[in-house]
């Protein structure tokens, strides 16, 4: 029996969580939805965000999903409570599951505008470490510049270098990645970092944590990833979208092109 897991981004983000779940186990069936209608999320406002969760809510409503795992930090920042509620089901969101695993004092945050001005990350972290220093930067140009069908690796050097720059001037111990596309560009960000300052892939600890819900069977770990359980939807340019799936998954799936339920 397999578990019905339904994971959310506005784009190509989400990729990073699915790599992560299908790397530990075969006994899922996923719903892979993209809202390529409205990326990037991370320049939105609050109310936005919170009005399109209510959408993504209606989507998911009716496929008997096991669990909800929340790729997009914006909208975990903003609509967790929304997507817990309406769903009723057990939601995985990357940023409380980050705060679970963060061991140094002095932590910088890669994170799109609106996740940063949430507060979110720092909120969650302060709640189990106390003395911890946060220091967060927002990155408004790097979802749209990972969002191209192909990177355009001299553009993503400049704006890392550029959104790098005062967080290492305090000298930070941690970086966590605060939205789910920037692991896709994480050896740039590492060749960037000094060796000793630990680079945080929050995927990691997302996964980490439904495994521990939901356990593992026997001999569930694949040898490598296989995408034969998973589905692909998306809101908008379900043609660019199966150009991304070659650049970045190296596969060929069907991809639906869906609408999202409004809350009228």
């Amino acid at each position: 029996m397999k578990l019905k897991v339904g994971i959310f981004d506005s784009g190509i983000g989400g990729f990073t969580i699915l790599n992560s779940l299908l790397k530990t186990r075969k006994d899922v069936e996923v719903f892979y939805l993209a809202d390529t209608k409205r990326t990037p999320y991370g320049n939105k406002n609050f109310n936005e965000i919170r009005s399109i969760a209510k959408e993504i809510c209606n989507w998911f409503e009716d496929k008997n999903l096991d669990a909800l795992l929340i790729a997009c930090n914006t909208t975990n920042a903003c609509a967790l409570d929304i997507l817990e509620t309406n769903l009723k089901i057990p939601c995985f969101d990357l940023i409380n599951s980050v705060s679970d695993i963060v061991s140094k004092e002095i932590i910088g945050v890669l994170a799109t505008p609106t996740t940063v001005r949430s507060s979110y990350y720092k909120k969650a972290i302060n709640l189990k470490k106390e003395n911890f220093v946060i220091f967060q930067q927002e990155c408004p140009e790097f979802v749209s510049e990972i969002e191209k069908s192909k990177l355009n690796i001299k553009r993503i050097n400049l704006l890392s270098d550029y959104y790098l720059s005062s967080l290492l001037k305090k000298n930070i111990q941690e970086l966590i990645l605060g939205c789910s596309h920037y692991p896709l560009i994480y050896d740039v960000l590492r060749n960037k970092v000094d060796p000793n300052i630990n680079i945080i892939d929050p995927s990691n600890a997302l996964i980490k944590k439904f495994n521990e819900f939901f356990l593992i069977p026997r001999n569930s770990c694949y040898d490598y990833i296989s995408y034969n359980n998973v589905r692909f939807f998306v809101t908008a340019e379900n043609e660019e979208f199966s150009q991304k799936l070659k650049y970045w998954l190296e596969i060929n799936k069907e991809i639906r092109l869906v609408n999202l339920p409004s809350n009228d």
